[in-house]
């Protein structure tokens, strides 16, 4: 069984639940090594914002950070999402065996068709009452009372 490193997994996660964060790796993931500025162009927040979203992704290994002089470049680094992608296979493939499994189930036993519903047969029947209701029988009445003259 693969050993995953929670605190790396959380921190991947963690990065990744930002849809801020997940534009800039996207953003890397086009055109790599772009300046901060370049990757905080098209954003509507300020450029201390992006940056503090750069120190999250940078925490989580999901970035590196290198300066050529004044202007400091981004990169993308594999590792933490490797990993999380190993994670997620895991259950990807648990998921897509008990998919499989229903899918064979319903397959092999299919739901009935709609056919139209045939009649009992004659001795299951309900025969009509004789008696109608106890109430319109003559001579019924209700316990306790007696018969008015």
């Amino acid at each position: 069984m693969v050993k995953y490193q929670t605190e790396t997994l959380d921190r991947t996660f963690a990065a990744l639940s930002d849809p801020t964060r997940r534009a800039l790796l996207a953003r890397l993931g086009k055109r790599d090594g772009q300046s901060v500025s370049e990757l905080a162009e098209p954003f509507p927040i300020s450029l201390p914002a992006i940056m503090k979203h750069l120190d999250v992704l940078s925490d989580a290994g999901l970035i590196v950070r290198e300066k050529t002089g004044r202007t400091v470049a981004c990169r993308l680094t594999a590792q933490p999402m490797e990993q999380a992608m190993d994670w997620l296979n895991r259950y990807a493939r648990f998921w897509s065996e008990k998919l499989d499994r229903l899918a064979a189930f319903v397959e092999e036993d299919p739901w009935p068709s709609t056919k139209q519903p045939q009649p009992a047969p004659a001795s299951v029947r309900a025969s009509p009452s004789r008696g109608g209701s106890a109430r319109s029988r003559k001579g019924f009445l209700p316990r306790g009372r007696k018969p008015s003259s």
